[in-house]
């Protein structure tokens, strides 16, 4: 007796064991839709019932550019980058810090958003965490087009650094994704990281150069200092931005693509090791 053929169709998932290990990631690929899908609900939840609305991604960096550069300009009087004027050193700050403290913030609770989604389908449950990542671009691509009027207020103009700049915000993605999906895995498992994560965004904003220069860190600090990730990408900006008169570090830079890789692997490794009892879990 001959043992019938069973032929799936092309859009059918079978699910077996060590099936999800072995093709994990051609499903991103193949439930892609699901991502845009998922990318376009966040960003229409986030705007389109609101009372203040787009009003808020523009409120929200202009006050915080107000209150740095009175605090740490006119009272700390601390120096700018080269000629660039102050509110623009620290709105080029701010551009990248944002994105980051956004994404971190809405990704650390997108699976707990997203329980039922994921307690009924199979699809690999990164999905879920990385759309928010990139959902989060529509606040950074409204504080861009701050940064262009401001530029033009102050009638200060980029040069061919601006063209580097897509290559930091990767950097920028990359530096966010890896904690956002630690934070998110373990925040399934123990709901009360939430708190957590504020105070990490707060503390996070002042150990970084979004209010000030990466010159008036102490050479003897400024290893340690340059662990930060996000040192390199927001002084990558700054440089692009500001047409050269925020200095770089070349060695700043590599330690942050170095410590942005580090932070993406643990943060998959630990998504991947919890990613089986999420369904549990949730």
């Amino acid at each position: 007796m001959k043992r019938a053929a069973t032929i799936a169709a092309p859009h059918e998932v079978i699910l077996e064991a060590g099936r999800a290990d072995r093709n994990y990631w051609a499903d991103l690929w193949r439930y892609r839709e699901l991502f845009e899908v998922l990318a376009w609900r966040d960003i229409a939840i986030r705007y389109k019932q609101t009372v203040i609305g787009v009003a808020w991604a523009v409120i929200r960096p202009v006050l915080t550019m107000a209150i740095f550069t009175v605090v740490f300009g006119r009272l700390a009087k601390l120096p700018s980058d080269g000629g660039a004027p102050y509110p623009l050193m620290v709105f080029a700050g701010l551009l990248p810090w944002t994105f980051f403290a956004t994404a971190l913030s809405d990704a650390s609770s997108s699976l707990v958003s997203n329980a039922n989604l994921i307690g009924k389908v199979y699809f690999p449950r990164l999905i879920v965490p990385t759309a928010t990542v990139v959902a989060s671009f529509v606040d950074f691509a409204i504080s861009l087009g701050i940064m262009a009027c401001l530029m033009a207020w102050y009638r200060f103009m980029p040069d061919w650094r601006l063209l580097l700049l897509p290559a930091f915000a990767l950097l920028a993605v990359l530096a966010s994704l890896g904690p956002a999906l630690w934070i998110t895995a373990v925040n399934v498992r123990y709901r009360d990281f939430r708190y957590v994560i504020p105070f990490l965004v707060q503390f996070g904003l002042y150990v970084s150069p979004v209010g000030f220069s990466s010159a008036v860190v102490p050479e003897r600090w400024r290893l340690l200092y340059s662990l930060n990730p996000m040192v390199g990408v927001i002084d990558g900006f700054r440089w692009c931005l500001l047409g050269g008169h925020s200095p770089l570090s070349a060695q700043s830079v590599a330690i942050s693509v170095v410590m942005a890789v580090a932070f993406l692997a643990i943060g998959l490794a630990q998504f991947r090791r919890l990613e089986r009892s999420f369904a549990d879990l949730l």
